[in-house]
Order: structure tokens, then C-alpha cells, then sequence
């Protein structure tokens, strides 16, 4: 099953004063990928401005903005269409035997590939957040895709998730001291904890289709908004995604645009202004993302 969805993303900004206004960067196209395929696009301001399209050293697609006027407020205005391919209930994999335990045993070229993706990018000096880590394979329960359903659930049963207005990701320490987060916040834990086990595991940033949005069902949370999780390299398997946030291990529903080895590599947007410190009154973003229909597959035969 496959489906043509439209998602249109706006970020406004507001300012007592004109203030002037440096490079932008946005990350809101989805990436090059098996499950989709772009259809159309575009990029715009209200003020005057000049549109480039880059690419990073993780092929995450860029969009850089040149502003050329100040102004009070400035908005950009992200829109495409696309196909999603996959269907649901059919995300079942099969692991290689040397990944069924923790710690899997990547080979060298795997290590070669991965390590900036196994190392832990963050500190832990109370060792917090490796006991935490170490508590989902206690007692021999060592099975890979045990150890990542309990973590799962342990976002599920003992955090609280709290939107906030402030940028950032807070510290994975941070995180679990106080049992809440953003869907970001959930997905660093994750990940900087599965590193800790010997995981492979890289941060994602993009959208969440929620059938509620079109009168659906029961809606998830992050939807309306850009969206995090977590993909996990798992030998037999490949880059596998598991999202804390609404307690799923699928992806039929994630729509992937960057993925990253820390959340500051994939930041939706990201720009300089200049003026009196006073002069920010705020930031509004909002984020439709609506499905089209149903698109029938036509496979050669």
C-alpha cells in the first residue's frame, strides 16, 4: 500500500522592531529512500530572498536562505508532496544470530561505518545514564529486541511527555532525572543509552502521519509538529526505527527527513537575526501534514 500525502510547514517570527537577518538553513525535504518519493516542492518567505538546495555529509537535503530586507516578522512557508510506500503489520525482521544478544557484534567493515553512530556523544559523569542503560539487560535478559521493547516501554510507563516552546535537546541526564520531554529529549536518551550497550544508533528528525489529522483514529503525540525518533543498526535487519515517544517500532507512519549523529545536526530551521536583544517577541510554527489517497501499485509483472 502506498499513499500521496502533502505536508506544509510554517515558521514565523516576530519582532518589536526591523531587524536584519543572517543565513537560514531549513531541513524539512525528506531524504532519498526506499519507503518515498517526492512529488513536489518549495520554499518561500515573506520578505525577499534568495533559495539554494544543498546537501550535508549525511545526504540530508538543506535548504539555505539569504534574506535581503529586514523586517518585523519573518516567515518561511515549507510545502511538498509525496508517496509513501509500506503497509502495516508487516514490520517484522529477522536478525542475524551475532545480533540476537547484546552486545551485538558488528564485523570490522560495519565498525569502520558505524562508529560515529556507536560512540556516545555526551557525558555521563554520575554514570546515570549507563546504569539506566545496563538495568534493561539485567538478570540475563540479553535478547536484542527484548532489551529495545523494554526501553520502549519504559518511556511508555515511567516518563511524561511535556512540549515546550524553548529550542534545544536537553542532556540525556537531564531527561531521565526528570522522568519527562520533548520527543526529541526522548529519542537522545535512547540513543545515547543503546550506545552505551554497544548499539549503532543514530538520531531522526521528520513527521509523523496521524489518520486522526483526517479524521482518523486515536491521534499520536507529535503530530502537528516536527517529530524525532530513533533508527538502531540491527544486523539481518538494517537501520531499524523505534519511536519512545508513541511507543512504536515501525515506520509506516515516520516520514524521515534527516537523520544525524546528535540532535544539533538536525535542527527543522536555523538562522542568525540582528538587532536589540529586546526586540524577540516570539516564534509560532505550525505543521498540517494531511493524506491525499491511496496509490495503486502497478509492479511489472
Amino acid at each position: 500500500m502506498a499513499i500521496l500525502f502533502e505536508i506544509k510547514h510554517t515558521t514565523t517570527y516576530s519582532y518589536a522592531n526591523p531587524v536584519a537577518f543572517g543565513t537560514h538553513r531549513a531541513m524539512f525535504l525528506p531524504r532519498p529512500a526506499a519507503r518515498g518519493r517526492l512529488i513536489s516542492w518549495s520554499a518561500r518567505t515573506n520578505l525577499s530572498s534568495r533559495i539554494r538546495w544543498i546537501s550535508d555529509g549525511l545526504s540530508n537535503n538543506l535548504t539555505e536562505i539569504e534574506l535581503d530586507e529586514p523586517g518585523k516578522e519573518l516567515t518561511f512557508t515549507f510545502e511538498f508532496q509525496g508517496v509513501h510506500f509500506g503497509a502495516k503489520g508487516v514490520e517484522q525482521f529477522a536478525l542475524e544470530r551475532r545480533a540476537e544478544l547484546v552486545p551485538v557484534q558488528y564485523t570490522q567493515d560495519e565498525w569502520t561505518d558505524l562508529a560515529g553512530f556507536m560512540r556516545p556523544h555526551t557525558g555521563d559523569p554520575d554514570l546515570a545514564v549507563a546504569t539506566w542503560a545496563r538495568s534493561f539487560v539485567a538478570d540475563g535478559r540479553g535478547q536484542t529486541i527484548d532489551v529495545l521493547q523494554r526501553m520502549l516501554d519504559a518511556f511508555r510507563d515511567t516518563f511524561t511527555y511535556e512540549a515546550r516552546e524553548t529550542e534545544g535537546t536537553l542532556a540525556p541526564g537531564e531527561t531521565l532525572r526528570s522522568k519527562s520531554g520533548t520527543c526529541r529529549d526522548y529519542a537522545w536518551l535512547m540513543i545515547e543509552a543503546l550506545r552505551r550497550l554497544g548499539f549503532a544508533a543514530r538520531f531522526v528528525s521528520g513527521y509523523i502521519y496521524d489518520a486522526a489529522l483526517d479524521g482518523g483514529g486515536a491521534g499520536m503525540t507529535g503530530s502537528g509538529a516536527t517529530h524525532a525518533w530513533v533508527q538502531v543498526f540491527l544486523p539481518g535487519a538494517g537501520w531499524m526505527n523505534y519511536d519512545p515517544t508513541n511507543h512504536i517500532n515501525a515506520g509506516f507512519d515516520l516520514i524521515q527527513v534527516a537523520v544525524a549523529r546528535h540532535p544539533g545536526q538536525a535542527v527543522p530551521l536555523a538562522g542568525a537575526w540582528f538587532g536589540n536583544a529586546g526586540d524577540y517577541l516570539g516564534m509560532s510554527v505550525h505543521v498540517a501534514v494531511h493524506k491525499l489517497g491511496d496509490v495503486t501499485d502497478q509492479s511489472e509483472g
